[in-house]
């Protein structure tokens, strides 16, 4: 059984005051809030709390007290992660500088006259990547199984601005299987997130970090097939509201799910050891 629920936690109301102070006081003022937010989730998000501190001391080898830090630290940047894709996709990209690092790979993906796939991690903040990037000559599918709240899905789309992805979601009844094989099958762009699946879902397992994983096996599987290349994309926060992508074309051996599920767990090694904080699965993820 994977810890992980599928959904992400928050109310309406929490998101509707975040909002209130984008547009009313600022995206600095919202950041300010994080401070007393992340406190509240340290303490009162006890398994939460105690599988990040285990990140930072057993996969990160940080002294205790610097694994207590990091834990709140990790909080806070999520929580700024989750202020920053409201505003962008309110309209205040303006307010974002972004850095672009083998974004070629992604433009050539979009002009080949085949699929396209992406794999990518629950680190930074992949989804607001699109806001950046610009058009393309075809859309990116997004496959998640970071299911909102329907309450919250319903008042985020309310106010932001038509998102230029398309998502789908992994659900129970295997419809998401379908959706994927069209849009490969129209020779669209598909952008897994290969760290996290739902129970009953096939995994395979590979080291991260020092210890052994689970991970779901159709992104490796269905990526390791085709004939077509395959990019490891992360969207790194950094300092004074910047993002940097990192678009790396992945090597493995075709045919070998294995193969490119180790290259893909070497990248989100080398990925984190620059951006430590920002690994964002709250739950047992190495005995999941």
């Amino acid at each position: 059984m994977s810890e992980w629920e599928g959904k992400s936690r928050g109310t309406v109301s929490g998101y509707k005051v975040f909002i209130f102070l984008i547009k009313h006081a600022g995206i600095n003022i919202a950041y300010s809030l994080l401070v007393f937010v992340s406190f509240y989730y340290f303490f009162f998000s006890s398994r939460q709390t105690k599988t990040i501190y285990h990140y930072f001391r057993i996969h990160r080898k940080n002294g205790p007290i610097r694994s207590i830090v990091n834990t709140y630290l990790n909080y806070f940047v999520f929580g700024q992660t989750l202020i920053d894709k409201v505003a962008i996709t309110a309209g205040l990209e303006h307010k974002y500088t972004y850095e672009f690092d083998g974004i070629h790979h992604i433009r050539q993906l979009a002009k080949d006259d085949t699929a396209g796939i992406l794999i990518s991690a629950h680190t930074g903040n992949f989804e607001v990547a699109q806001y950046f990037m610009g058009e393309f000559d075809k859309k990116i599918h997004l496959v998640t199984t970071d299911e909102e709240q329907q309450a919250i899905k319903s008042y985020l789309a309310s106010i932001m601005a038509k998102p230029k992805t398309e998502f789908i979601v992994v659900k129970n009844d295997l419809s998401h299987i379908f959706e994927i094989t069209k849009v490969i099958g129209d020779k669209g762009i598909i952008c897994f997130t290969g760290d996290r699946f739902v129970d009953n879902a096939k995994t395979l397992t590979s080291d991260l970090l020092g210890d052994s994983a689970r991970f779901p096996a159709g992104p490796f599987l269905i990526s390791s097939r085709l004939s077509t290349p395959v990019l490891f994309v992360y969207v790194m926060r950094e300092r004074n509201k910047h993002y940097h992508l990192y678009a790396r074309k992945a090597t493995f051996n075709h045919r070998d799910a294995q193969s490119l599920l180790h290259a893909y767990t070497k990248s989100i090694e080398q990925i984190l050891a620059k951006y430590p904080l920002q690994w964002f699965n709250y739950y047992d993820f190495w005995k999941a």
